[in-house]
């Protein structure tokens, strides 16, 4: 019976020094994970800070946040008045300095979807960041201009607006269901002269030549954040041969004296001054100066290319780069 009784006990006893063993191996894959965690979290705040300075990367960080909407007035609707529909709805905006386009919405934001003039193309809603490089583009009537990733649209309608629509685009687009979107808003905006091609930009065939070439290229997104935790390390380290190929491809389909404008949603040295800088290794281009009088209201971050321009994130700004290149020659 005693017998019995002590291995009832010895039983108990593995069982509650088992219990304990799981409970303090659970607590250290916790905290383990936990610690992972975290350094994913910080894994962008680190890339910043060798980038930038500690000032600069709070001021960066702090501009992840939920940005003010903003709208560009489609003038090539030019009987539409889409900011009286605006004021009969109670809805306030201000206009941008560098593009008289350009709004600000500053209340109601949410009643801009249901108006007849978002409907009807009157108005497009687009971040102001991305309103910069169809700007610094400079489009001219009668050029044979490249959107090379051009769905859902954005850029490609705003190229066509500043030309009213006398220029002659190309627009790409790999993706189906993308390029239904890219084809959907531009008949909605009344885009013109537009040839929308489904195909993957690198692989465009070389017989084509463009005055101009616009390559909003894909990214990390690091600069459209809205939480520095949706970073996503994996798409940062891979995302940059993606974007040497499309550039390479933009360069070879260029003519003599054209000019090539490149531009990301990231604001990291690796997907923009170090594209620039291997791009211009391997080719006879020049840089073309952005002058930056021209955008005084928005705020910069410093770049080692001085002739382009990098948009700090805002409530008002996405973080962006924006870089204008002419081919001198071809060689």
């Amino acid at each position: 019976m005693q017998d019995y009784k002590r291995l009832q006990f010895n039983e108990l006893k593995f069982l509650i020094v088992f219990i304990e063993n799981l409970v303090v191996k659970k607590l250290y894959y916790h905290n383990l994970f936990a610690i992972l965690y975290k350094r994913g979290d910080n894994m962008l705040e680190k890339i910043l800070s060798e980038e930038y300075n500690e000032d600069t990367v709070k001021e960066i960080i702090e501009g992840y946040c939920k940005r003010i909407t903003s709208f560009r007035i489609n003038s090539l609707h030019p009987a539409s008045n889409p900011l009286k529909e605006l004021d009969a709805h109670n809805i306030k905006y201000e206009q941008i300095s560098w593009y008289n386009n350009a709004y600000i919405i500053l209340n109601n934001e949410e009643k801009i979807r249901e108006l007849k003039c978002y409907e009807e193309g009157d108005i497009y809603l687009q971040s102001l960041s991305s309103m910069l490089p169809p700007l610094i583009l400079a489009p001219q009537v009668g050029d044979q201009i490249l959107d090379m990733t051009a769905a859902p649209g954005s850029k490609t309608s705003e190229i066509a607006a500043l030309t009213n629509n006398q220029t002659l685009i190309t627009a790409v687009e790999k993706n189906k269901q993308r390029k239904e979107r890219l084809k959907y808003n531009l008949n909605k905006l009344g885009v013109q002269k537009c040839n929308i091609i489904q195909a993957d930009a690198r692989h465009l065939d070389e017989w084509y030549r463009f005055d101009k070439i616009l390559l909003d290229a894909p990214c990390s997104g690091s600069g459209t954040l809205e939480d520095i935790k949706s970073f996503d390390e994996d798409l940062y380290h891979r995302i940059t041969n993606l974007q040497k190929e499309l550039i390479d491809k933009a360069v070879k389909l260029l003519k003599e004296g054209g000019e090539l404008v490149y531009s990301t949603c990231s604001i990291l040295k690796n997907e923009n001054e170090d594209i620039i800088n291997y791009i211009l290794a391997n080719n006879n281009l020049e840089l073309v100066n952005i002058p930056k009088d021209n955008y005084k209201e928005i705020n910069l971050l410093p770049s080692t290319i001085k002739e382009a321009l990098k948009v700090k994130p805002t409530k008002y700004y996405e973080g962006f780069f924006v870089c204008k290149l002419k081919k001198v020659s071809n060689r």
